[in-house]
C-alpha cells in the first residue's frame, strides 16, 4: 500500500531571512508522483518578488556576509552540512514525497552527500590559492580572489537537494549571495534548506528562495535581472538554449550541466557479474531519471545473448511501487505529463523495435506515474528513442561487432555528457575513454565520484565544469595587482 500523506507541506518564498508570501497571491499546487494526492501550495513569485530577492542578495553583499573571514565564511558553510545531517530524515522523507525516489536512496546516499558537498567545499577552501610571478627583483604580479556576486541558481527536479548544495556550498564558500530558484515540481527540500540556513546562523539575504515555473515566471525573471551576474543551471537542454539567449542582454557568466544520451559499452572481455549488477543501476537508478543514466547499452556479439538474457531476468526480479517501502527499487516518475512524454517514447519502440520487458504502468498500482522498467532492443541508431534523452526508466541494448564501430555509434548523437566502458583490457580502456565525445568516462562502474574533478559535458550536454577548482572558478572573480618595486 502507497504511503499518503500524514500532513501538508507548505512552500513559501524566502526572502531576505523571511518566509513570505507571493505579493500577488498566486500558488500552485504540489503532487505526490506515488498518490496523485496534492502535498501542498506553492507560492509562486512575481517579477516583484524576484527583484527583492535580487536586491537582498545585493545588500548582502556588503552587509557582515560580504565583511567575514574566510575562515569565518567557511565555518558557517560546514555548520549547514552538520544541520543537514541532523535532518537527514525529514530531507529524505521530503525528497521522496516531492519526487517519487525510494526513500532509502534518498536516506542512504543523496542527503548524505547534500551534507558532503558543503563540508567539502568548506574544506576545500583552507587549500585555494592564487598565483603570483616574479621576473626580477623589480616586479610582482599577483592575483587576488573575489566573489562574482549575485549567483542565480536554478535545479531540476530529479535530484534536488544533491544539485541545489552542489551548486550553493560552492557560491557561498566563495562569498557569493544567491538566489535559488527549485524545479517547480520539486519545491519542498528547498524551502526546509531555507529553515537551516537561519539556523546556521547565515545572514539575511546571503540565501534566498523564489518558487515558480520558467517563461514569464520566476525562472525568466532571474534570468534576465541586470542585478544577477551568473547563472548556473542544471537541467534540459532546450531551456538552457533559451537561458543563455535571455541571459546574453546582460552578459552573465553561465554554467550549464545538460541534458545526456549517454553510452555504456561492454566488450566481451568484461566481468558480467559487475558489468550486470551497475547496469541494473545505471539503467533504472532514480527511475531512470539521472542525466547520467546510460541508456543506450551497446554490447560486443561473442556475449551480447547471455548479457541480454541475464540483464532481463534481474529487471524481472526489481521492485517497482511505494517508495517508502525498503524493498522498491523503481518509484514513480515524476509527473503525469512526464509519464505521457516517457509513454510517446515506449509507443515509438514499439513500432520501430522490439520491447523485451516492461513498456506499461504495473498491475495493482491504479494510483501515481508508474512505469515498469523498459528493455528495448532491435533499434535502429537513426530512432528517436536512440536519438533523444528519455529520463525515464528506458533502455535499448544493440550488439556490436568491432572498437571502432562502436565507438563511432556511441559519438552519433548531440549529447556529449558522459560514457561507460566495461573491459578488463587496460589498454582497450584507454583508448576508447580518450576517442569518446563526452565529459566523463566511467571505466567498469558508474557514478563514482571524487569532488575535486571535472564535472560537466560538452556538445550539447552543456557549458563549462564544476567541481573542486573549476567550481571555485565559476563562483569567483580574479584581480591582477602588479607591483614596482
Amino acid at each position: 500500500m502507497v504511503q499518503t500523506v500524514a500532513q501538508t507541506h507548505h512552500a513559501r518564498l524566502f526572502i531576505d531571512g523571511a518566509f513570505v508570501e507571493s505579493s500577488a497571491g498566486k500558488r500552485f499546487v504540489n503532487i505526490n508522483p506515488a498518490t496523485e494526492e496534492e502535498l501542498g501550495w506553492v507560492e509562486e513569485a512575481t517579477k516583484e518578488d524576484v527583484d527583492r530577492a535580487v536586491q537582498a542578495a545585493r545588500r548582502a553583499l556588503q552587509g557582515p556576509w560580504g565583511r567575514l573571514s574566510i575562515p569565518e565564511r567557511i565555518r558557517l558553510v560546514r555548520r549547514i552540512g552538520d544541520l543537514i545531517l541532523e535532518r537527514r530524515e525529514e530531507f529524505a522523507r521530503l525528497e521522496t514525497l516531492d519526487t517519487g525516489k525510494p526513500y532509502w536512496a534518498a536516506y542512504e546516499h543523496e542527503i548524505p552527500r547534500a551534507a558532503y558537498n558543503f563540508h567539502f567545499f568548506a574544506d576545500y577552501l583552507h587549500s585555494v590559492g592564487t598565483e603570483a610571478y616574479q621576473l626580477d627583483a623589480g616586479q610582482l604580479h599577483y592575483a587576488i580572489r573575489r566573489p562574482v556576486g549575485v549567483v542565480g541558481l536554478i535545479t531540476p527536479w530529479n535530484l534536488p537537494m544533491v544539485l541545489l548544495t552542489w551548486k550553493m556550498a560552492p557560491a557561498l564558500a566563495m562569498g557569493n549571495t544567491v538566489v535559488v530558484k527549485p524545479a517547480e515540481l520539486s519545491p519542498l527540500s528547498a524551502t526546509l534548506l531555507a529553515e537551516v540556513i537561519q539556523e546556521a546562523g547565515i545572514p539575511d539575504g546571503v540565501v534566498n528562495v523564489v518558487h515558480g515555473f520558467g517563461p514569464n515566471s520566476a525562472g525568466a525573471f532571474l534570468v534576465e535581472h541586470p542585478g544577477v551576474n551568473a547563472i548556473s543551471f542544471t537541467g534540459e537542454t532546450t531551456t538552457g538554449k533559451t537561458i543563455m539567449a535571455n541571459a546574453s542582454r546582460n552578459l552573465k557568466r553561465l554554467s550549464f550541466e545538460l541534458g545526456g544520451k549517454n553510452p555504456n559499452i561492454i566488450f566481451a572481455d568484461a566481468d558480467l557479474d559487475e558489468a550486470i549488477d551497475m547496469t541494473l543501476r545505471s539503467s533504472f537508478h532514480n527511475q531512470g531519471e539521472v542525466c547520467l543514466c546510460g541508456s543506450r547499452i551497446y554490447v560486443e556479439r561473442p556475449v551480447y545473448e547471455e548479457f541480454l538474457d541475464r540483464f532481463v531476468k534481474r529487471t524481472k526480479e526489481l521492485v517497482v511501487g511505494d517508495p517508502f517501502d525498503p524493498k522498491t527499487f523503481v518509484g514513480p516518475l515524476i509527473s503525469r505529463e512526464h509519464l505521457e512524454r516517457v509513454m510517446g517514447y515506449v509507443e515509438i519502440a514499439r513500432n520501430e523495435g522490439r520491447i523485451l520487458i516492461g513498456g506499461k504502468q504495473p498491475e495493482g498500482l491504479t494510483r501515481g506515474y508508474y512505469l515498469e522498467p523498459t528493455i528495448v532492443v532491435d533499434m535502429p541508431d537513426t530512432c528517436r528513442v536512440m536519438k533523444e534523452e528519455v529520463f525515464g526508466p528506458v533502455v535499448t541494448v544493440s550488439p556490436f561487432d568491432t572498437e571502432e564501430e562502436v565507438i563511432a555509434r556511441a559519438n552519433d548523437t548531440e549529447y556529449g555528457l558522459s560514457a561507460t566502458v566495461w573491459t578488463t583490457n587496460l589498454k582497450r580502456a584507454h583508448r576508447v575513454a580518450h576517442q569518446l565525445e563526452v565529459g566523463m568516462v566511467w571505466i567498469n562502474t558508474w557514478f563514482l565520484r571524487d569532488l575535486r574533478t571535472p564535472f560537466g559535458g560538452m556538445k550539447q550536454s552543456g557549458i563549462g565544469r564544476e567541481g573542486g577548482m573549476h567550481s571555485v572558478e565559476f563562483y569567483s572573480e580574479l584581480t591582477n595587482i602588479t607591483v614596482k618595486l
